[in-house]
């Protein structure tokens, strides 16, 4: 298969820093998609359904390109969703449910052919085993790092990591969102290996 542009599909700042990690040019954009859940939906599936949608959003605009989708949900341990807070007291409601427990994240990753319509999927798992948090250390992490913009009030990549007692999982950029591994895997399989970019 021909090298092509790559696309991200994405507004995400996070997500933009890790892609550039691989030093591949690329561009970005956001695509316009329902990312409300379906009733009985696992968060695995949900994070593949609109890590796709995502992706296919956006192919009737970029013909030629390779198209990047990817999308997380986190759930607790019993299975209810965790969203972006978009709130001070949103964030510390959430920060508070997760205090002790295992909390799942799965992050979904699209490859996507704009013109064939061929792609490949993927789920990331990544397990946070929190630490019990006080409600003092709450209020300051959440007054130092805003994490509102963030599925399970925390940056993992900043002051987030001070929150836990344990990671589990095989990639740690998928916790920030964007599993970089299975994504080069991907482009390889593809023929495009990063090493081997001019």
């Amino acid at each position: 298969m021909s090298q092509k542009p790559l696309l991200l599909a994405s507004s995400s700042p996070y997500r933009k820093e890790l892609m550039e990690r691989l030093q591949l040019p690329f561009s970005s954009t956001r695509p316009d998609i329902d990312e409300t859940p379906r009733a009985g939906e696992a968060a695995e599936d949900l994070a593949v359904r609109l890590a796709t949608s995502k992706a296919r959003a956006l192919a009737p605009g970029f013909p030629g390109h390779w198209i990047i989708g990817s999308d997380q949900v986190a759930a607790l341990a019993d299975g209810t969703l965790i969203s972006k807070p978009g709130s001070h007291e949103n964030a510390r409601r959430q920060l508070e449910q997760s205090s002790g427990q295992r909390v799942n994240f799965f992050t979904g990753l699209t490859l996507l052919d704009a013109d064939s319509g061929k792609l490949q999927t993927c789920c990331e798992p990544f397990t946070v085993l929190f630490r019990e948090l006080s409600p003092d250390e709450i209020e300051a992490y959440l007054r130092k790092e805003a994490p509102y913009d963030c599925a399970g009030s925390f940056k993992m990549e900043g002051l987030g990591i001070t929150l836990f007692r344990e990671l589990q999982g095989g990639d740690p950029n998928s916790l920030v969102g964007l599993p970089l591994i299975a994504l080069c895997t991907m482009l390889t399989a593809w023929g495009r290996n990063p090493l081997s970019e001019p």
